[in-house]
């Protein structure tokens, strides 16, 4: 499933894996949640709801198990340019 981004609200992004059934929220504070077991129906309609933040408090957050965030290439970006500042492999 593709991205959805946000320009507004406190979610900023959505990653869905429809093989794993985790839905990942991006927010605006730089935080990142994931939740297991999560229908495609679900992720549909949180793409498509007026105000996503709300949909996921009335739908997603005590629906869902919270799963670990799966590293992102970016992710692996900002682990290396830590790593030449501060030293280690």
């Amino acid at each position: 499933m593709p991205t959805m981004t946000f320009n507004s609200g406190r979610i900023r992004k959505a990653d869905y894996d429809s093989a794993a059934r985790q839905l990942e929220l991006h927010w605006d504070n730089k935080t990142v949640t994931a939740y297991k077991n999560v229908p495609e129906e679900v992720y549909r309609r949180l793409c498509s709801s007026p105000n996503p933040a709300t949909y996921w408090e009335d739908r997603i957050a005590d629906e869902y198990p919270k799963g670990t965030p799966v590293a992102h290439s970016g992710d692996a970006g900002t682990a290396k340019k830590l790593s030449d500042l501060f030293g280690g492999d």
